[in-house]
């Protein structure tokens, strides 16, 4: 849902209406467990209004940086890991509830203190530029397939070893900020060499749980550098791009929910490489001139 979801949101330019009431569909969801397919559609379109909405407004706030957006992007796994453990052990739901309208209402008070409003405003809506973009766009579209993927496919043999189930967590939580970070202070075609290439050699040797670990952290720098870049790609439509994207995740998971077996190791490296070079194709593809244009210099990514 997330697609139609961020046109709307480009189009009506209150992305903080979209964050709080996903916040609020997501925390009324509680009250469904007794009817779990009204719960899990529920929940399921407030976490889509919520990841537009609030990323839409880091995408306006950080501007020709990516820190931000992997900071926001980076937490997801944290309530995948320990909201799994919460479904599977226990029905002690009011944390969450808490947790989430304290953010919430904490998101919408710093925003009035830093901008007098509780919005960013928008692009003018355009999706003009897309036609002569579909070559790079598709590029970061099947590296997002990829990574998801990658990441909910892997099983290492030492996975269920107490704390480095927990390490692996961490490692994809901390790869998505380091990567945002990294490529504001090293460019992006930098850091997406580099962490992809050495990601590749790590994923040859599984049975290290540091090169496991360490190859996971590497993998998921890309997250924020992706989203950033299609976002540039379509300045006048970034719900859009955040919702493609997210589509993308949802099309890696699909062969692990329909039962495909795990692959060789080795193939996870290679995907790691194929991975490079259709992220390196989707950034510097002549197609994607408008993205250049976008940004005041090409140092932003070389």
């Amino acid at each position: 849902m997330q697609m139609p979801i961020g046109l709307i949101a480009d189009k009506l330019n209150r992305n903080y209406i979209f964050a709080f009431v996903g916040v609020l569909l997501v925390t009324g969801a509680y009250a469904l467990v007794g009817a779990p397919l009204a719960a899990t559609i529920v929940v399921g379109i407030g976490n889509g209004l919520f990841h537009i909405g609030g990323g839409v407004d880091v995408l306006n706030i950080s501007e020709e940086k990516s820190g931000a957006l992997g900071v926001f992007v980076s937490p997801g796994a944290f309530g995948v890991y320990f909201g799994t453990l919460l479904g599977k052990g226990s029905n002690l739901t009011s944390p969450p509830i808490v947790l989430l309208l304290l953010a919430s209402a904490g998101a919408i008070l710093i925003s009035r203190r830093l901008w007098s409003e509780a919005y960013t405003d928008n692009a003018p809506f355009s999706l003009e530029a897309a036609p002569r973009l579909m070559t790079a766009v598709g590029c970061l579209f099947l590296v997002v397939c990829m990574r998801s993927y990658v990441g909910l496919s892997i099983s290492f043999p030492w996975k269920s070893a107490g704390y480095w189930a927990v390490a692996l967590v961490c490692a994809t939580v901390f790869g998505k900020v380091a990567g945002g970070f990294l490529a504001d202070r090293f460019k992006i075609v930098k850091t997406a060499t580099v962490s992809l290439g050495v990601a590749a050699l790590l994923f040859l040797v599984p049975q290290y749980p540091a090169a496991g670990v360490s190859s996971v952290l590497l993998f998921n720098m890309t997250m924020p550098i992706t989203l950033w870049v299609v976002a540039k790609l379509f300045p006048g439509a970034k719900g859009f791009s955040f919702g493609l994207l997210t589509f993308g995740l949802f099309l890696g998971f699909l062969p692990v929910h329909l039962g495909a077996q795990a692959p060789p190791y080795w193939l996870y490296a290679i995907l790691a490489a194929i991975s490079l070079a259709l992220l390196l194709a989707g950034i510097l593809s002549p197609k994607s001139g408008t993205l250049k244009n976008a940004i005041s210099t090409r140092r932003r990514l070389l």
